[in-house]
């Protein structure tokens, strides 16, 4: 038997008393493992920051056709009606200082502005701030217009202001003269793969918007586990009856049991496999994500879910390996020379050199806390979520300020629903003529419930919806008068009188259809 030296000379240690070579060994692949795992690509760093200002863009642009009916006071939620169902939110939103078009405009193109500067890393971090902070403001103006996608796109705003996004591919590294650092391809072996790590960004901050996805699809998979409707195959054949979530081309969906129930268990086996994303790496992890990739934008052609489908799309992208970015990077190696050159011609002289040494002191303090911050909100993500399904208590402080079994992601969780929730929206003019307020066009005299129809945007639905559910009426008094105006702009003549609304309810297995009034309103006297 071997026993150690009195003076120190351990096999199983150095002699110069440092800790065993083994022990050093195991934590340094521990190190690289966690690296490889929870560390971004710097180059995918910058196509997420890309993807967010563009979806961004996206957002910003639909929601503009609908401006003056979602976020002013002559729209479906005035001030005073936002203040009494949100009052925190009526009072911390930008976007509900004035009612007025004339002012909440400039808050879109200012948003519009900072999400051209994420896009392109322009001041990335000023941008991101600017983003997340105009976003949320946006979003409390008008809480009943909101689904997942926004709540996602928010979180991922939030945890890309911790990330270099501006690392690579951006104004900000050509201002600083290193934007071709690691620019050769990094996927190979040897010193390639040291290359490779060396681009690679890893921290707590890289870690959360990582862990930030796979959270969304596991718990979106464990309400999903606890219906029957997933499960047993019929989820995605039950979700295409619904006329009123079809997409442009939703009505098209093959009705094949065989095929429908491919795509329910291959839908339900991907979000099951979300830990994947994470616990591998390399080609298993891009096919997962390239797969999962794939599946979101086929449903933003079949399903009226909004920007979902872009925001987690974008959500996706820090995921794909260095060779993924390699083959991207030799693909459009021309268009990263002619952006160099002309961003270089412009930008190129505006150095950091006239930092002053008190900022450059406050941004170093800054940076030490984000590593920490990033910590604690990994913690309280993964805690959060835990309590909003169900498998960890809610401690009672958390419980007596927020509820978080409301905020879970539960999309179509844990069954489909089973009734197609459309409604009618009938405008009569002074003359006698009825019209579709949200389309304009004629309908029956006595129109029947099955004339019911889907909505303009996904933005529409969802206010309609829940409307429906809740039917306030002060609310309900908004969008009346709201649906007013929109007759009356669609008619063109300005003789619309009157305006009823309706919930239609038809439940998609027996048919039977049921109507409630939700109120009616005269637009002027007839």
């Amino acid at each position: 038997m071997t026993t150690a030296d009195p003076a120190g000379d351990d096999p199983g240690r150095s002699r110069s008393g440092s800790r065993p070579l083994a022990s050093r060994f195991r934590a340094s692949r521990l190190h690289a493992a966690l690296r490889r795992r929870l560390g971004i690509d710097s180059r995918a760093l910058a196509a997420f920051r890309a993807a967010l200002g563009v979806v961004l863009l996206v957002d910003l642009a639909l929601r503009a056709r609908n401006l003056v009916a979602f976020y002013t006071d002559a729209g479906v939620l005035p001030r005073a009606t936002l203040a009494e169902a949100y009052p925190l939110g009526a009072r911390l939103s930008l976007h509900a200082l004035s009612g007025d078009p004339r002012a909440v405009a400039p808050l879109f193109l200012a948003a519009a502005v900072a999400a051209v500067a994420l896009a392109v890393g322009h001041r990335t971090r000023v941008a991101t701030a600017a983003s997340l902070v105009l976003l949320a403001s946006l979003q409390a103006r008008n809480p009943f217009v909101l689904n997942a996608g926004d709540t996602l796109l928010l979180q991922l705003l939030g945890a890309g202001l911790l990330c270099p996004l501006g690392a690579r591919w951006s104004l900000d590294a050509v201002r600083r003269g290193d934007d071709g650092a690691s620019s050769e391809p990094t996927g190979g072996t040897g010193p390639d793969r040291v290359a490779a790590a060396a681009d690679r960004v890893a921290s707590p901050a890289t870690a959360l918007p990582l862990v930030l996805v796979v959270v969304v699809y596991v718990s979106n998979a464990v309400e999903k586990l606890r219906g029957t409707a997933w499960p047993a195959g019929e989820a995605v054949e039950r979700v295409f009856r619904l006329t009123y979530l079809h997409g442009p081309l939703g009505g098209l969906v093959p009705e094949w049991s065989a095929l429908l129930t491919a795509a329910t268990c291959g839908w339900l086996a991907l979000l099951v496999a979300a830990p994947l994303l994470i616990a591998t790496g390399g080609r298993v992890r891009a096919a997962l994500a390239g797969t999962l990739l794939a599946a979101h934008l086929s449903m933003a052609f079949t399903l009226q879910i909004g920007v979902f489908s872009a925001v987690s799309a974008a959500a996706l992208v820090p995921f794909f390996p260095p060779f993924v970015w390699d083959r991207i990077e030799r693909a459009i190696a021309p268009a990263i020379g002619r952006f160099r050159s002309v961003a270089g011609r412009r930008f190129g002289g505006a150095t950091a050199s006239t930092e002053t040494k008190s900022f450059g002191a406050v941004r170093d303090r800054a940076a030490a806390v984000v590593p920490v911050l990033a910590a604690v909100l990994l913690v309280a993500l993964v805690a959060w979520n835990g309590m909003a399904l169900g498998l960890v208590e809610t401690p009672k402080p958390v419980a007596s300020a927020a509820d978080p079994t409301e905020s879970g992601w539960d999309m179509f969780a844990p069954n489909p629903p089973s009734t197609d929730a459309l409604v009618t929206a009938t405008a009569t003019t002074a003359d006698g003529d009825r019209i579709d307020a949200l389309y304009g066009d004629r309908v029956a005299r006595d129109r029947p419930p099955a004339d019911a129809r889907a909505y303009p945007t996904a933005r529409w639905r969802k206010l309609l919806t829940l409307l429906a559910d809740d039917p306030e009426p002060a609310r309900v008094d908004s969008t009346l008068g709201r649906l007013c105006d929109r007759a009356d702009a669609l008619a063109g003549d300005g003789r619309v009188a009157s305006v009823s609304l309706s919930a239609v309810d038809i439940d998609v297995e027996t048919g039977e259809t049921r109507t409630e009034t939700l109120g009616s309103r005269e637009c002027r006297p007839a």
